[in-house]
């Protein structure tokens, strides 16, 4: 089991109380609260200097939860994430219950669904979508695993989860992409 020194429900209850954590998701290391609490979020928006016009990505463990969260996905994008299991960031116009500050300035938001074994317990725990930023300050690189990521970030965070924090394996962040007025897959980041 992976939690050999961190107890998810002690993350979870920290996370349900506001807080913020610094945990190892299916990409990179992120930054995490609760995703409908608007003051978790704005309290890491503060930590990143994160620019109001861009939005944050939002983590879900399931087709079935991103259901709960977005009001219209194209069938063509539920095939497309019942099939794709590799870290893919899909970008939605029509959302709801989630923190309004989690949105870009055109409204928009970006959720993943991720496979993640530890990031699906925590959300399974908490019950809710899990913020996912990148564990850096705005413009600055992504850190590639745990030992890149600055102490200004970690000491920002009121939990540092354990788990993975000796992996020298590189990550980087999921592609992002939208449907297009045409109804086909726009990437913004690769």
């Amino acid at each position: 089991m992976f939690l050999l020194r961190d107890d998810i429900s002690e993350i979870s209850g920290l996370i349900q109380r506001g807080n913020i954590i610094c945990y190892p998701t299916d990409t990179v290391w992120g930054l995490g609260c609760d995703a409908t609490n608007d003051a978790a979020v704005q309290a890491i928006r503060a930590i990143k200097k994160h620019p109001e016009a861009d939005g944050l990505i939002v983590l879900v463990n399931s087709i079935e939860m991103l259901k709960k969260y977005v009001t219209d996905i194209a069938p063509r994008i539920e095939t497309l994430l019942s099939l794709h299991q590799r870290p893919f960031t899909l970008v939605y116009e029509h959302h709801q219950g989630l923190a309004p500050s989690l949105c870009a300035k055109d409204g928009t938001l970006a959720i993943r669904v991720t496979y993640d074994e530890f990031c699906n317990e925590l959300i399974q725990a908490i019950g809710k979508p899990l913020v996912s930023t990148i564990a850096a300050v705005h413009g600055n690189p992504f850190p590639p695993n745990f030992g890149a990521i600055s102490s200004e970030i970690l000491g920002s965070a009121d939990y540092v989860v354990k788990y993975r924090q000796d992996d020298k394996k590189m990550g980087e962040p999921s592609p992002l992409a939208h449907l297009d007025q045409f109804q086909e897959l726009e990437f913004i980041r690769e």
